[in-house]
């Protein structure tokens, strides 16, 4: 017997719907900007922004396009039954646009001294994911 076990177990994983149209656009290489404003659902072009934002070294605006990613993230998985805790599996295409605006939150955060977001959000991620985690912080 597992004495560490949770004997009231764990959530459900959470998948977020689809965005297909989104999804394509980005995967046909659309400008993130542009999917971001025909899709505003997208945590996926919002990511993306916040990674150019960083690439550009301009934390400030990563930080916001991340923050609008997560947010709208956060909308679509409280519509899809999540409690606040539980998995998000990075293994489901859909998560990923969450996971990922909020892996640059952290990073963001981090990179502007608010150490406190930076492991709030850091800590959320492996949470969520540990698969997400390790892809995205290395």
């Amino acid at each position: 017997m597992d004495l560490h076990q949770n004997l009231l177990g764990e959530p459900p994983a959470t998948r977020l719907p689809d965005l297909p149209e989104a999804h394509e656009a980005l995967a046909a290489g659309t400008d993130p900007a542009e999917v971001a404003a025909r899709f505003p659902a997208s945590s996926a072009a919002w990511a993306g922004l916040a990674e150019r934002a960083f690439a550009a070294g301009d934390p400030v605006a990563t930080y916001a396009y991340a923050r609008t990613g997560y947010h709208r993230g956060l909308d679509q998985l409280r519509r899809a039954g999540w409690k606040g805790h539980g998995p998000v599996p990075w293994e489901h295409e859909p998560n990923r646009g969450f996971l990922r605006a909020l892996h640059m939150l952290a990073t963001a955060a981090g990179a502007i001294g608010e150490t406190d977001e930076a492991e709030r959000c850091s800590t959320f991620l492996r949470d969520s994911s540990a698969t997400a985690a390790d892809q995205l912080q290395g």
